[in-house]
Formats: structure tokens, C-alpha cells, sequence
């Protein structure tokens, strides 16, 4: 790109920069030196390939969506938290709400996961522990008792019976006399990535893409600012991918939901809005920061050229980010807080749009309020003291970053070009990029692309080429055991015994008439959220919702593979 096309650019950006609100906030340096909202290549002089850098706010939005960066707004920091019954967790939230935390995402039990009530006998042993556990809308009032729903963003992270659960979620909303058109946040719904790593799937993957259509329907039509599908690439990651295919499945699955909402006949200006994504940040400092950029670069330049999508905001991707599950580590766990902010540290350089931080006693169990607390004041140090919301991206334009960003783009089109492959030539009923990921799945290929690049990573940690601080190098430590928070037993008992008490004092033919209906529209192709909020009014379980969808659909068994 030569100077004159750069100055051109440069001064669009700052006709948006001037044009936009920005916070009331000191934007110097710790020694009082003014800093520029962005940096570039000096004036008067060209730059090769810069149009792949671009401007803030700009196509391809590699250096961010907005011209502002943050300074007109910080991400959100959005702490993952769920555990025992809903009344524990709604503890839980309120203290980080209190402690600045700016909205929520509530983590599940492994039953309500699976779609089943904490009364099932697969249940046993697990409620509560993992998550919170959620059985009906009662329970879900009981979670956002005292929070106001109209008046914070809010993420779950659920996929399999991810539909049901955002009903109950609506009809708390409901009960609460909020207006459900204001609702803001966002649900995973991701089922691709259940059967390419995290294994929580109910059906088979066609009748689970029916319920994601009727949801994108339903969103678009009656709450907007609601975000139906949080792409996730942290599973991907947590299973053992690289970087670069953990970018490169995310976002095939990302095309294979504009490809199903383009199927249901709705405008991709409409619909892309509402598709967010979901990262992991690993502990390689760049390779991340590379990632994060390659990725809002992609998906803007597919969503336009391969999509057909012409408003700015279907070609942004927005994405929240969570620190590294699998890099903390059981042996000398302090350590986890500096391995926590380096990666979140990534994950802002690389322009994330929320955050949560891993709390260091997460490898050996759920966090206690003490290390909450510190994930959550890692943020806060990261946002007020270090700088680096003073300006959009910093890093843009350093040879080592551009490299790396040019380079896992590259390495992630090489993956989409053989994912399309994997679906033939076609006709597809809902589009090329689905059929290979469908294919993909069943043969078992995802998988085993990332348990072989989990075996690579392995043997060099066994060889001792990468090195793990007080796993296999500097070992010795005067640390002491840490407490760690416990779910009682008692738990799933009083859960149980109020599930009971509900199920024994509602209208139990309503709730079997309303059940029956959303298994009759089922078997149409009418969209099913309105007959299944009926359900959970009607006060019907997750399982009986999941249940009889299962005796309408089946269930989905992974094919073994050797």
C-alpha cells in the first residue's frame, strides 16, 4: 500500500475516532506522556501488505471493530461461575457484581449439561458439582434472584439442551417483569463442537441444527440484542488442537451456522449480528495475540466475499475469551496467577471483547471467594494500571506479530479448504462448509486431528523440549496444600427433595398437554420455541423436555474409533 493510500486511511479512522464517544479517562503513560489512540507507519511513506493491517474500526478489522479501541469501552469482565444450587451461585454473583465485575456466565452441572434432572439416577453424585444445578424456571429464578436481567448481559454456557434452558431463562425474565425484547447476552448453543471435542451432545446432529435454526428465527424476530450462538473454540483447545486449528474449526463451525441461518431463508445482515465467538487463551503469548487478529480478518473477509453479507456489523467478529483451563497446573498452584495474567494479558492485546480469568485452584476444584476474587482482580490490574487500554492495538505492525497472524491465517484456509472437501461436491441441503463438518464428525476426523496434535505436544513435555514450571522443570517448592471449596452431599439431597416438592405441586396435566404440544411441533416444521416456553411456564423439567424430544428423536452414540 503506497502513502497515499495509507494517509487516506488514516484520516477515515480518525474522522471515526472523532465521531465516536470515548471514556472520561487519563490516556498517558505511568510518567504523564501523551499517547495517540493508534499507532501506524509514519507519515509519507508506504507499506507493503498494509491493507491487511488496515485501521481500527476498518475492513478487515484486524486491528479491532471499533476506532476507539478501548478507550471508548474496556471488555466486560465476565466471570464464569456456577456451583451447588441456585441459591449458592446467586451468592456468588452478587459478589461479583459487587466487585466490579461488569456480567455474568453461569457455569452448569454436568446433569443439566446432559439434559437431565438432578432426580435421575445418571445424576447421581454429580449435582451441583461442577456447576450449578438447574432443573426447571424455578430454579432459574432462584439464580438471578435480586439481579436484573433487563439490566445485565449474561452468558451460558450450555450446548446440548441449550434451548430449553434459555426458555427457562426467559421465563425468569418473565417472572421478574422485565421486557424480553431488552434481553441482552448470549447462549453457546454450539453442538458442532460437542461431537468435535467436549462430547455433551442429546441427538443426533440434525434434530440439534432444527433447534438452532428455530432459535436464530426466534431471536432475530423477538429479542435482537440477544446473541442465540457463541461459537466455541476453548473446548477445541482444552481437547489438545493447536492454535491453528482451534481458530480454523471455530470458525468452520462459525460459516456452518451463517450456512443453516442462510437455509432458513433469513437475511445474513440480520442474522450474522447475533453469532458470537468463544476463545481459548493459551499460555504462547504472541501465537495468541496472532490468532485473535487472524480471526476477526477471516471471518470479515468470508462473511463478505463467500456470504454475500454488506453490513459492517455481520462482517464483525465478536468474541469472549477464557483464560487456559488446561495450562494450570495441580502442582505448585500459585503459580496458575501468573500463567492467568500472561494469557489474559493475550487476550486483550488481541482485542477480546470480554473476559473471564481462571481462578488458581480451578485444576483441583470449583474456586473458593478468595481465588475468585483474585481472577477477578487480575482484570481490574490489567485495566487500571497497565495501560494497555490506552491504545488499539498495540502490537499491529511488529514484524514478529504480523508473521505470526499472516502465517495461522494461512494455516487455518489450508483446514478450511479440506473440511469442504470432506463434504464432495455437493448438492448440500444446508451448504458446502456443514456437510464437511457433518462428514467430519462422522468420521471421526476432528477428533483425530487433535488427538494427534495432542500427542505431539505430550511427547515434547515428556522429552522435556516444552516445559512446565513445577511439573517437569523447577520442581522443588516451600508451598503449602491449598483449600479447596467442597460440595456437600447435602447439596444434591435438598435439591432432590425441592425438585420433589415442585414436581408434586404443579398442575401435572398442564404440564403433560404443553410437553405433548412441543413434541407435536416437532414433527412440523413450525418453529418450536414458542410451545416450549409453554412447557417451562407450565413448570416442566429440563429432563421431561429433554426426555420426550428423545423419544421423538433418538439419541446420538459416538462411532467407535481405533
Amino acid at each position: 500500500m503506497n502513502a497515499d493510500e495509507i494517509a487516506a486511511g488514516r484520516a477515515r479512522w480518525q474522522a471515526r475516532y472523532d465521531a465516536a464517544r470515548k471514556r472520561d479517562a487519563d490516556f498517558t503513560t505511568l510518567s504523564g506522556t501523551p499517547l495517540d489512540p493508534v499507532y501506524g507507519p509514519p507519515e509519507g511513506t508506504g507499506y507493503p501488505g498494509f491493507e491487511r493491517i488496515g485501521w481500527p474500526g476498518e475492513y478487515p478489522y484486524t486491528r479491532g471493530l471499533h476506532p476507539t479501541g478501548y478507550r471508548g469501552r474496556t471488555w466486560t469482565i465476565r466471570q464464569f461461575a456456577g456451583f451447588g444450587n441456585a441459591q449458592q451461585t446467586n451468592e456468588r454473583y452478587k459478589m461479583i457484581l459487587g466487585a466490579g465485575g461488569g456480567g455474568l456466565s453461569v457455569a452448569f452441572d454436568m446433569p443439566t449439561l446432559m439434559g437431565r434432572d438432578s432426580d435421575d439416577p445418571q445424576a447421581l453424585g454429580e449435582v451441583g458439582h461442577c456447576g450449578v444445578a438447574i432443573d426447571s424456571a424455578a430454579d432459574m429464578e432462584a439464580l438471578f434472584d435480586g439481579i436484573d436481567l433487563a439490566g445485565v448481559t449474561t452468558s451460558m454456557t450450555i450446548s446440548g439442551p441449550a434451548v430449553p434452558v434459555f426458555c427457562m431463562y426467559l421465563v425468569a425474565a418473565e417472572r421478574q417483569g422485565a421486557e424480553l425484547s431488552r434481553l441482552d447476552g448470549t447462549l453457546q448453543t454450539d453442538i458442532f463442537k460437542e461431537y468435535i471435542a467436549q462430547k455433551e451432545w442429546l441427538f443426533e446432529p440434525e434434530p440439534h441444527l432444527r433447534l438452532i435454526g428455530d432459535l436464530m428465527e426466534y431471536c432475530a424476530a423477538e429479542i435482537p440484542r440477544y446473541k442465540p450462538l457463541s461459537v466455541s473454540g476453548y473446548h477445541i483447545r482444552e481437547a489438545g488442537s493447536t492454535a491453528a486449528q482451534e481458530l480454523a474449526y471455530t470458525l468452520a463451525d462459525g460459516f456452518g451456522y451463517v450456512e443453516l441461518g442462510l437455509s432458513r431463508g433469513l437475511d445474513v445482515n440480520v442474522f450474522a449480528p447475533g453469532l458470537s465467538f468463544f476463545f481459548d487463551s493459551h499460555v504462547d503469548f504472541f501465537e495468541e495475540i496472532a490468532k485473535f487478529r487472524a480471526a476477526r480478518r477471516i471471518w470479515a473477509r468470508w462473511l463478505r466475499e463467500v456470504y454475500g453479507a454488506t453490513s459492517s456489523k455481520a462482517l464483525w467478529l465478536r468474541f469472549h475469551t477464557q483464560t487456559a483451563g488446561v495450562s494450570l497446573t495441580a502442582q505448585q498452584p500459585v503459580n496458575n496467577v501468573v500463567r492467568t495474567a500472561v494469557e489474559a494479558l493475550a487476550a486483550v492485546l488481541g482485542g477480546t471483547n470480554s473476559l473471564h480469568t481462571n481462578a488458581l485452584d480451578e485444576t483441583l476444584a470449583l474456586p473458593t471467594d478468595e481465588s475468585a476474587e483474585i481472577a477477578l482482580r487480575t482484570q481490574q490490574v490489567l485495566m487500571e494500571e497497565t495501560g494497555v487500554v490506552n491504545v488499539a492495538d498495540p502490537l499491529g505492525g511488529s514484524w514478529y506479530v504480523e508473521a505470526l497472524t499472516d502465517r495461522i491465517e494461512a494455516e487455518a484456509e489450508e483446514i478450511f479448504a479440506r473440511i469442504r472437501q470432506l463434504g464432495g461436491e455437493g448438492p448440500h441441503r444446508i451448504g458446502p462448509m456443514t456437510s464437511g463438518i457433518l462428514r467430519g464428525i462422522e468420521d471421526g476426523w476432528f477428533t483425530g486431528q487433535i488427538a494427534e496434535s495432542a500427542f505431539v505436544y505430550q511427547q515434547a513435555l515428556e522429552k522435556g523440549d516444552k516445559r512446565i514450571v513445577g511439573v517437569n522443570c523447577h520442581t522443588g517448592t516451600l508451598a503449602k496444600e491449598l483449600e479447596i471449596l467442597r460440595i456437600s452431599h447435602e447439596v444434591e439431597l435438598a435439591q432432590r427433595r425441592a425438585l420433589a416438592e415442585r414436581k408434586s405441586g404443579r398442575d401435572s396435566a398442564a404440564v403433560q398437554a404443553a410437553v405433548e404440544r412441543m413434541v407435536e411441533v416437532s414433527r412440523t416444521d413450525g418453529n418450536m420455541i414458542p410451545a416450549m416456553l409453554d412447557a417451562v411456564r407450565a413448570e416442566a423439567t429440563l429432563g421431561e423436555i429433554c426426555d420426550a424430544l428423545r423419544a421423538q428423536w433418538g439419541i446420538y452414540r459416538e462411532p467407535p474409533r481405533f
